[in-house]
């Protein structure tokens, strides 16, 4: 994907939360094609960005891999004339830690000019090393046909423990990955809000980003998380916003039907990685067997993430929601592919699926009728079985699994992001087995 989009247009963005491994897979894309390397993170190249553009962009090779472009957004203009004035694919590569919306100069700068790759932290097949997954593809064609594969069990709460940051992966499990990820909440968060907007009191931030994990999987109450807080109910808003900008947190708008009353129209709130959530709570895997209410939570976030790393390498356009009534009647997710199919999705943290289980899933059916294609209930078990009228029970571990696997993946360049092929190690092996 990351190739194609060099060879075919004047400036590509990578956009994504810092450290989930933008500047590396540009540079192992873009170095072998001959890209020279820069990152505005330096501060003497900052500087000289923020008070001479003219003569920073002039001084470029003809290929250039720019790091963290929001933290210079007065370069914007000067980049937009230098693209126009010598327009040919391959000029610019760009990475960026926070949502180009946040940043306006950058949307008008590079409007029809370039094409964005949103990144995530890594994805569990990337970590597994394993062939790129085709859940959603499967769930559209309703492609579970009766299995049985190991369930995952504890193992299940490693993964969430874990999360996908590369450099936390890489951290032994124990004291320094809590070190790296409270450096990354306490460190390196405020300081990038802080080159994006004028607040007072950045040292907040940890503490409402610790708010939202708690909430994670649940609907997002402003009001009440600022009481809680102690602060004022704008101020939490606006900095909810700022998080979500820094793809720190995600809200998953719900889902409305002019054939379904009673609709709760509050979006959820998801964290944007659970090994991040788990460390900001002082959340180890004993925690989470422990504490089912927590384990329940970051399961559904957990499959959120999954759901849309897989998403954003598809070819096909997917969005999702939430649905909830007044009668606690919900589904987790509900996917849209395009103006006319919908599936949705159901997570359980249990071994067992009963035909209940399908209550919500079966209402929005109902009320969708042939658009609705098919429903699963991902769930801790072993058997995948169909329930009837398009639903299935399925084991969440073939929600990153496909029919086969691959020990043979590129150890350096992320699957669908580089090449079409490959994954990035982690250390010698990967993680789980």
């Amino acid at each position: 994907m990351l190739a194609e989009s060099i060879a075919d247009w004047p400036v590509t963005l990578i956009n994504g939360p810092r450290r989930c491994g933008k500047s590396t897979l540009a540079q192992e894309v873009g170095q072998p094609l001959g890209y020279s390397y820069f990152t505005l993170d330096d501060t003497d190249t900052r500087k000289h960005a923020q008070y001479d553009p003219v003569g920073f962009v002039g001084d470029f090779p003809d290929r250039v891999i720019l790091g963290e472009v929001q933290l210079a957004p007065n370069l914007f203009r000067t980049l937009k004339y230098s693209i126009d004035k010598r327009r040919k694919p391959r000029r610019l590569l760009l990475t960026c830690s926070s949502s180009v919306l946040i940043v306006p100069e950058l949307i008008d700068a590079l409007v029809g000019r370039t094409t964005t790759i949103r990144l995530y932290p890594l994805s569990q097949h990337e970590i597994e090393l394993a062939q790129a997954p085709i859940f959603l593809d499967r769930l559209f064609a309703g492609d579970f046909n009766t299995r049985r594969v190991d369930r995952l069990a504890d193992n299940l709460a490693d993964r969430i423990v874990t999360g996908g940051y590369p450099e936390a992966l890489a951290c032994p499990s124990g004291r320094k990955r809590k070190s790296w990820f409270r450096n990354y909440t306490t460190n390196v968060v405020p300081k990038d809000v802080r080159h994006l907007a004028r607040i007072y009191s950045v040292e907040a931030l940890p503490e409402l980003l610790a708010a939202a994990a708690r909430l994670s999987g649940q609907l997002l109450n402003v009001s009440r998380m600022a009481s809680q807080l102690q602060m004022n109910r704008n101020t939490v808003r606006d900095y909810l916003s700022l998080l979500e900008r820094q793809f720190m947190i995600e809200r998953l708008p719900p889902w409305s039907s002019n054939r379904l009353r009673r609709l709760i129209k509050t979006p959820k709130i998801h964290i944007g990685d659970t090994g991040l959530a788990c460390a900001i709570l002082g959340a180890d895997s004993d925690t989470l067997r422990k504490n089912r209410g927590l384990f329940e939570q970051l399961l559904e976030s957990f499959v959120f993430q999954e759901l849309s790393r897989q998403a954003s390498s598809s070819d096909h356009p997917y969005v999702f929601y939430h649905m909830r009534d007044r009668d606690g009647v919900e589904v987790d997710m509900i996917v849209e592919r395009g103006a006319f199919e919908i599936a949705g999705i159901q997570v359980k943290a249990a071994a067992t699926v009963f035909n209940s289980d399908f209550k919500g899933l079966r209402r929005i059916k109902a009320a969708c009728g042939d658009q609705f294609t098919f429903g699963a209930v991902l769930y801790d078990g072993e058997i995948c079985a169909s329930f009837g009228d398009g639903m299935y029970a399925v084991p969440i571990r073939m929600l990153w699994e496909s029919h086969s696997t691959h020990q043979g993946a590129s150890p350096s360049i992320r699957h669908a992001h580089a090449q079409g092929g490959g994954a990035t190690l982690i250390g010698s092996y990967p993680l789980f087995r």
